[in-house]
């Protein structure tokens, strides 16, 4: 990985890891970012899934400017848990906040955000 440059993985198991899988994992985490997922939890695919909203990371940068724009503090967004199944999916960390495009049928889309805890 380190000479991909790659700093990100998901591992997908057919069964549970082993303790010392998960403590390899565990060693592992300061250096890269590793999501494991079960294979029955991507069978299908929880972003093309018709109930499932467009989410999409939002750069530092744009966070501040949302929380500018409608004069919020961050405690003041919408929460989204970091293991629910697509802030799992896209590595979504702590602190971070996405946002959520919903189609809606008399405005045509609804963007909500998100932070991540």
């Amino acid at each position: 990985m380190q000479e991909e440059n790659i700093n990100r993985a998901m591992i997908v198991v057919q069964m549970g890891m082993t303790p010392s899988a998960k403590q390899a994992l565990v060693d592992l985490a300061p250096k890269y970012i590793l999501e494991q997922f079960m294979e029955a939890e991507l069978m299908v695919n929880i972003t093309e899934h018709e109930l499932v909203p467009e989410h999409v990371l939002m750069t530092p940068e744009e966070k501040a400017e949302l929380l500018q724009r409608y004069k919020l503090k961050e405690h003041q967004l919408p929460r989204i848990q970091s293991g629910d199944p697509v802030a799992r999916y896209f590595g979504l960390k702590r602190g971070q906040v996405v946002k959520i495009i919903r189609p809606s049928e008399t405005a045509g889309r609804y963007i909500t955000y998100r932070l991540v805890v």
